[in-house]
């Protein structure tokens, strides 16, 4: 029988069970045995992160052919206008890589408990929270494609792969999930 869990993976934290020394890693949250990650978040992001040990299942979460979304939140530098919103929508050019279209949304009023450590602040520029959904997922996307409209990204968290949304997970919690919940 495979196992799926959904972890709220805290900032600092790697999604791998080793790691060099002083660095924290999957293996302080007690997880069961034989559960490999289905995919990454790097240590600077937070949230949702799915642990299996169905390679199958892991593949098609994965494989961009598969267009399994990906939604977060997106705490940014300054406040994006309308053309760099539409900018992020069309897929900008990463690193020569056109990414997929994706949908974006500013959210208004959004608030979250703050982050140990805190983002940085600067007095005279704002900050702006969207959620930001893709279907594909290279090496730290998200973070190059607000660099890449001129909103470098504070904060980071994942809140759901595709049906499954993290809920009210506090950080550093999982639970045992089922296969159709994704």
């Amino acid at each position: 029988m495979y196992k799926y869990i959904a972890f709220n993976k805290p900032y600092g934290v790697l999604c791998q069970f080793t790691s060099e020394t002083g660095v924290r890693n999957l293996s302080e949250f007690n997880l069961p045995p034989n559960v490999y990650p289905v995919g990454r978040l790097d240590k600077d992001s937070e949230g949702l992160l799915l642990l299996s040990d169905d390679g199958q299942f892991i593949d098609r979460v994965l494989h961009p052919k598969f267009e399994k979304t990906k939604s977060y939140l997106v705490q940014v530098d300054g406040d994006p206008s309308n053309m760099a919103i539409k900018d992020l929508e069309a897929g900008p050019v990463i690193k020569g890589h056109k990414c997929k279209k994706c949908s974006v949304q500013k959210l208004a009023d959004f608030d979250l408990p703050p982050r140990e450590p805190p983002i940085r602040v600067r007095k005279n520029i704002p900050t702006t929270w969207l959620r930001i959904t893709i279907t594909e997922g290279k090496n730290r996307q998200v973070r190059r494609m607000t660099a890449a409209v001129g909103h470098p990204t504070l904060r980071l968290i994942r809140e759901s792969i595709g049906g499954f949304t993290m809920a009210n997970l506090a950080p550093g919690q999982w639970i045992n999930i089922n296969k159709s919940d994704i």
